[in-house]
C-alpha cells in the first residue's frame, strides 16, 4: 500500500513539474521528459544516493541550456519566430536574462526589426539609453498561452520596461526596480486618473495581482524618468510597424501623449503602469 502510494506521488510530481515548466517556458516540460532518459545511466554511474538527485537536475539543466541556446532558435524560424538579442544590440537588451532563459523573448521578424529600430532612434535623442524588453512570446505555435498575459501568443506583442533615474546618483539608469520586470508601478498622483482603483471597485482583482506579488523593496531607489519616457513613447508612436500601444491612462495624460495607437487594455488585463505594451 505504501509502495503504491509512493508510486502515485511520483507520477503526480512528474506531471506537476511538466505542467509548471511548460507554462513558464513552453518547452521545459518536453525537455524534462527527455532528460529523464538519462536517469538510468545516472543511477548506474553515480553510486552515492545523495548525489543522484543533483546529477539528474544537472542533466536537465545541461539539456535545457543546450536546447535553449542552440536548437530552439533554429527550430523556431519555420514558425515565424526569431529571438530578440540576448545581449545589448543597438541599445536593445533584456531587462532580465531570465526572460531569454525561459524562451519568452521570441517575436515575429517584423517586431524584432521594429524593437531594434526604436532602440536605435531612442539613442539618437538620448545617447546611451538602454531600451529594456520584457516578455515577447514563445517560440512555437499561435494561441499558446503565456501567463499572465492574455495576448502574447502570436509573436506580434512585446513589453518594454519603463525608464528610470537612479536616485542615489541622479543619473539615468539602465535598470528598473522590479526583479521580475513587472509589478513595481508608477502609481497615479493625486488628481490623476486612477484606473487601478476603478477596476478594483468593479471586482477585477486580477488587475493588481502583479503589484501584490512583486517585491517592492527597490522602488525607493528609482525615480520615473518622465523626460526619456516621453521621448521613448514618441518614437514608438511614430514607428510605422507599431499599431497598438497599452499604457495606463494616467501616464498617457502625465506624459502629454496624443495618439490613436494608445488604447486602454481593459480591466480584465493586468495594469500597465509598470511597462509599455506594443504590438504590430
Amino acid at each position: 500500500m505504501i509502495r503504491k502510494s509512493l508510486g502515485i506521488a511520483r507520477i503526480v510530481t512528474h506531471v506537476l513539474v511538466f505542467i509548471v515548466l511548460t507554462m513558464l517556458t513552453q518547452l521545459g516540460g518536453v525537455i524534462y521528459l527527455i532528460s529523464r532518459r538519462t536517469h538510468p545511466l545516472i543511477m548506474q554511474k553515480v553510486t552515492r544516493p545523495m548525489l543522484q538527485p543533483l546529477a539528474k537536475i544537472g542533466a536537465f539543466l545541461l539539456i535545457y541550456l543546450f536546447s535553449t541556446l542552440l536548437i530552439i532558435p533554429v527550430l523556431a524560424k519555420p514558425f515565424g519566430r526569431v529571438p530578440l538579442p540576448v545581449f545589448r544590440k543597438d541599445g536593445l537588451q533584456p531587462l532580465r536574462l531570465t526572460t531569454c532563459l525561459l524562451n519568452r523573448h521570441y517575436v515575429r521578424p517584423v517586431m524584432r526589426h521594429a524593437a531594434l529600430d526604436i532602440a536605435l532612434k531612442m539613442n539618437r535623442f538620448h545617447p546611451g539609453t538602454a531600451v529594456n524588453y520584457l516578455d515577447g512570446g514563445f517560440p512555437f505555435f499561435n494561441s499558446f498561452p503565456m501567463l499572465p498575459h492574455l495576448s502574447h501568443n502570436d509573436g506580434k506583442k512585446l513589453d518594454l520596461a519603463f525608464l528610470y533615474i537612479d536616485k542615489a546618483s541622479g543619473a539615468p539608469s539602465d535598470n528598473a526596480p522590479s526583479v521580475i520586470g513587472y509589478g513595481v508601478c508608477e502609481t497615479p498622483r493625486p488628481g490623476e486618473i486612477n484606473t487601478a482603483e476603478s477596476c478594483r471597485e468593479q471586482g477585477y482583482r486580477w488587475y493588481n495581482v502583479l503589484q501584490q506579488i512583486a517585491p517592492q523593496g527597490n522602488k525607493q531607489r528609482y525615480m520615473f524618468d518622465s523626460l526619456r519616457m516621453r521621448a521613448l513613447m514618441t518614437v514608438i508612436i511614430y514607428h510605422p510597424a507599431i499599431h497598438k500601444i497599452f499604457i495606463e491612462p494616467h501616464l498617457q495624460t502625465r506624459l502629454q501623449l496624443e495618439s490613436d495607437k494608445i488604447r486602454f487594455h481593459g480591466c480584465y488585463a493586468v495594469r500597465h503602469d509598470d511597462h509599455i505594451h506594443i504590438q504590430l
